[in-house]
């Protein structure tokens, strides 16, 4: 058995890291504009950017207590009922988004649901392109006797 090292991860600063995120986001928003019939958005392209900052300004700050608080219904659905939750910010987004004056706009649950999934799949994709999400993959071999 041969062991390789591990090569330590690219380390950003904190402010490009951000500047990353934020970037990430706001291409995962524009998708789901593109992608999903029920999510409308018209304006200038950095009104994006300003959703983007609000969303994750909700996913940071709101989303861990909706968690805490819904709980027994995440484990009760493995894990799924965070897309409904995913959905719920979305949707507050869009509303906090109408009182700034953005003209973004969510035609309701089903559009906000696919929404969010659309959002958290661009993202996550796009993380782990950029290098800001490490994915490593470990091979155990099971011992021989």
């Amino acid at each position: 058995m041969q062991i390789q090292p591990v090569q330590e991860p690219l380390r950003r600063p904190a402010w490009l890291q951000l500047i990353i995120r934020w970037a990430i986001s706001s291409l995962a928003i524009f998708a789901a504009v593109w992608l999903v019939p029920g999510i409308e958005f018209s304006g200038p392209g950095w009104h994006i950017g300003v959703v983007a900052l609000v969303f994750g300004l909700l996913n940071a700050l709101v989303r861990p207590l909706i968690y805490l608080l819904t709980c027994p219904l995440v484990i009760l659905t493995l894990g799924l009922f965070g897309l409904v939750i995913n959905a719920l910010l979305l949707g507050l987004t869009s509303a906090l988004a109408d009182q700034l004056g953005i003209a973004f706009h969510i035609d309701g649950f089903w559009p906000a649901f696919w929404g969010g999934l659309v959002i958290s799949l661009v993202s996550t994709v796009l993380s782990v392109l950029a290098g800001d999400t490490q994915v490593r993959v470990v091979r155990v071999e099971p011992p021989t006797r």
